[in-house]
């Protein structure tokens, strides 16, 4: 379907700014500053000052949250922001309601018991965003994840993604199981110009007992798309010839 760029120069601009520059410079400033996101049931919330607000919302990492302060600004991170913050880019220090800071096994274990396909979804997640995707919620889409090919103030998305999983625990998210499933979902995402990416991640036999387990699994990216048959007609003008 191709992106579609929000005005003239949009497309410029994101040229001018690539993703990786951005997240780049926000990995470097929370580095330095030694950020600290607070747990919060299925969020982490972290407290950025004016620069790493700024870095934060190019970067498209987190909701802001309504403050009363004036320096300081609060964002929500999801379970997979945070953790790609902290994991892959190892520039967040998460704690818990006690000041406690969280290993990378701890967090691990934390957030797999809030949700079960924590791991397979992270998975899709990071291979998204190591690609420079910017990568949103898609739950008003019907899917688990929206991907942008810049910032949504410039692009909109481009796929509407879908996680699956192969292997220990296939069956827990259960979705496109039966053809009436591929068909809601493509009818779904045409209807909002998007193209269905499908991730499936496959454990490969390992168990999600840590973090270290993702280096072993795979994941196999599918697009799929409704099939027009004016594509494939005969011209008239050459059948008159």
């Amino acid at each position: 379907m191709g992106p579609r760029w929000k005005g003239k120069g949009s497309e410029a601009k994101a040229l001018a700014d690539p993703m990786s520059k951005i997240v780049l410079q926000l990995q470097s400033s929370l580095t330095q500053s030694d950020a600290q996101g607070l747990l919060s049931s299925c969020s982490v919330l972290y407290q950025a000052d004016e620069e790493q607000a700024e870095l934060l919302n190019r970067a498209c990492f987190g909701r802001p949250i309504v403050s009363a302060e004036k320096d300081k600004q609060w964002f929500q991170f999801g379970m997979e922001e945070a953790f790609y913050l902290s994991y892959h880019l190892n520039c967040l220090k998460i704690v818990d309601g006690q000041d406690c800071e969280k290993n990378f096994d701890e967090l691990w274990h934390y957030m797999k018991s809030q949700k079960a396909t924590f791991p397979e979804f992270y998975k899709a997640y990071q291979n998204l965003r190591m690609k420079n995707w910017v990568v949103r919620p898609g739950s008003q889409y019907g899917v688990d994840f929206v991907a942008y090919r810049h910032h949504p103030a410039l692009v909109h998305s481009e796929f509407a993604v879908l996680v699956l999983s192969e292997g220990e625990g296939s069956n827990e998210n259960g979705r496109l199981r039966v053809w009436s499933d591929f068909l809601c979902t493509i009818r779904l995402c045409g209807s909002v110009a998007k193209t269905l990416l499908v991730l499936t991640v496959n454990s490969n036999g390992n168990r999600s007992v840590s973090p270290s387990c993702l280096d072993s699994y795979s994941i196999e990216e599918r697009t799929v798309t409704r099939w027009s048959p004016e594509q494939c007609r005969e011209n008239p003008a050459t059948k008159s010839m």
